[in-house]
Parts: C-alpha cells; structure tokens; sequence
C-alpha cells in the first residue's frame, strides 16, 4: 500500500465581522424616526412660546390703549374674565371674592384675594385709583391672562 501523504488540517476560518458602517437599515429607519420626534418638539415648543408671545402683546396692547387709571383696570377685568371662559364657561359671571378665589386658582401666594390683584375687586370705582400701582397689577394679571389662555395652571 502507498504511503499516505500527510494531510494537513486546519481548523474552520470565521469570516470578519461585519463592518459598523453602513448601518443595517432598521437603524437608518430609527434615526429617521428620532429626527421626525425631534422637529415636531421643536416645532411645538416654538409654536408655544409664539403663542405666549401674542397674548402677552395682546394683552399689554389693550391695557395700554385705555386711559387712565380706571379705565386700564377695567380693561384688565375685561380681559381676565373673557379668558376665563375657556377654563369654565360660568366664570365670567362669578363677582366679588368668587371671582378673585377663580383668579387665585393654581397661583402661588393668592396674588388676586390677598395681593396687588385685589384691586380688580374694586378698583375702577374708587375716587383714589391713581393710587394703585397699575404695572405691579398689570404684571400679575398678565401672568394669570396668560395662564388662562395657554391652559396652563
């Protein structure tokens, strides 16, 4: 018998792993998908503070288009109780300490039944209104007009 030659083995060769780039395509569809998250949250935080922008001159506008002390007070109740309608419908008819407990609803140290809001409760009919400080009441108002109209708190 002949001689067998002697045989070589060898072990099995694994291929290389795969490279990182390009990624497999599920990735790419992840990353398209958190681009799209990203915008839509930018656009909506924009569109947010757009809108919170246009109430605020909406706002100051009217308050500053009344004169005289009275009558920039009225203008503030005015606005105050038509933005109230969007959280209840009845709020707009609610008087006297009702009305500023409505106001004082969600806000931090009760500006409107113990603070400088108290002057909406009687303020345009008072023979010393131009003893109020309208900007520290404007301030506040704003605030609360604001809060009523985006639906925050």
């Amino acid at each position: 018998m002949a001689a067998v030659p002697d045989l070589v083995l060898r072990d099995i060769h694994q291929p290389p792993a795969p490279d990182w780039w390009p990624p497999a395509p599920g990735w790419w569809w992840l990353a398209g998908v958190l681009v799209c998250l990203g915008i839509a949250l930018l656009g909506w935080r924009l569109l947010r503070a757009w809108r919170r922008r246009y109430w605020i001159r909406l706002f100051d506008g009217e308050v500053d288009t009344a004169t005289g002390t009275p009558a920039k007070i009225a203008a503030m109740s005015g606005l105050l109780r038509r933005a109230s309608r969007r959280r209840d419908p009845a709020a707009d008819r609610l008087a006297g300490d009702d009305w500023l407990t409505f106001l004082d609803t969600g806000q931090p140290g009760l500006p409107f039944t113990t603070g400088i809001g108290r002057e909406l409760h009687d303020g345009p009919f008072r023979r010393d209104a131009d003893a109020i400080d309208v900007r520290a009441l404007q301030s506040v108002a704003r605030v609360r007009f604001v809060a009523l109209m985006t639906g925050d708190r």
